[in-house]
C-alpha cells in the first residue's frame, strides 16, 4: 500500500492516512497504519530489529488525511504533551448531509462513549463520564443539499465531528454510524484531516502541513 509523505526528519514523520484503514491493530487484524509504516521504515533505513514509532493521536478508520507520527521517544513524549495542552492545530474538512443555519459556528457539547457499542453520544454536563467536546466550522458551499465544511478541532474527543455535527441534523456524508437513516451502505465518510501543525519537538520552528481530500465524489462538487 502506497501511503504518501508529507514530510519527515529524524524526530517526525507526517503521512497521509489512505481510508479504511485501521491506525493501530485492532481485533480485524487487518492491515494497519503503524505496523505498514514501521516496516517501510526499516526496509528504507536498513533497520535491524524492531523499528520505534509513536503513535500520537488516532484517526477513524474511514477517515483519511494527514496525521503525524513520532520517530524517537522525545519527540513521542513533546508532541503528547502539546496535544493534551491543545497546542496543535488541527482542521478538518467534511461534507455533511443539509444545511447548517448559521456560515460560522461554535458548538459545544458533552460527550460520552458507549466502549460496548463503541458509539458516542451527547449527555449532560453533570454526568460524571462525559467530556466536554468544542469545534468551530465554516460553511464553504452547499450543492445538491450537501454543505462542505472546514473544521478547526478546540478537543480531540473520540468520533467528535460526526457526534456534534449529527446531534444538529447535520450527518456527515456517508457516515452509516451516525447518519444510518440517510445514508447508504458503501458511501465513503466524507471526513478529511486537511491541515496540521504542530511545533517541532527540538526545532521549536512550526512545522505544518496540507493533504487534500480525493477528487471524487461528493468532494468533486466544490
Amino acid at each position: 500500500m502506497n501511503v504518501p509523505i508529507l514530510y519527515e526528519d529524524n524526530h517526525l514523520l507526517f503521512v497521509e492516512k489512505p481510508v479504511n484503514i485501521p491506525v493501530q491493530e485492532d481485533r480485524s487484524k487487518d492491515q494497519d497504519l503503524l505496523n505498514l509504516l514501521k516496516e517501510d521504515l526499516k526496509i528504507r533505513y536498513q533497520k535491524p530489529g524492531n523499528v520505534y514509532l509513536g503513535m500520537v493521536h488516532r484517526l477513524d478508520r474511514p477517515v483519511g488525511g494527514a496525521m503525524v507520527f513520532s520517530k524517537t521517544s522525545k519527540a513521542a513524549s513533546r508532541l503528547s504533551d502539546a496535544i493534551r495542552r491543545q497546542a496543535v492545530e488541527k482542521k478538518y474538512l467534511a461534507v455533511v448531509r443539509g444545511k447548517p443555519k448559521k456560515k460560522y459556528g461554535l458548538l459545544k457539547d458533552y460527550l460520552v462513549k458507549d466502549k460496548r457499542e463503541n458509539k458516542v453520544y451527547t449527555a449532560q454536563p453533570d454526568d460524571k463520564n462525559a467530556k466536554k467536546a468544542k469545534l468551530e466550522y465554516e460553511v464553504i458551499g452547499s450543492k445538491e443539499n450537501l454543505s462542505l465544511l472546514s473544521i478547526k478541532l478546540h478537543t480531540g474527543r473520540p468520533h467528535q465531528i460526526r457526534v456534534q455535527l449529527s446531534s444538529r441534523d447535520l450527518p456527515l456524508y456517508g457516515d452509516q454510524k451516525y447518519g444510518e437513516e440517510v445514508n447508504q451502505t458503501g458511501e465513503q465518510i466524507a471526513l478529511w484531516s486537511e491541515t496540521l501543525a504542530i511545533e517541532h519537538p527540538t526545532k521549536k520552528e512550526e512545522i505544518k502541513v496540507k493533504s487534500q481530500p480525493p477528487d471524487k465524489y461528493p468532494w468533486n462538487l466544490w
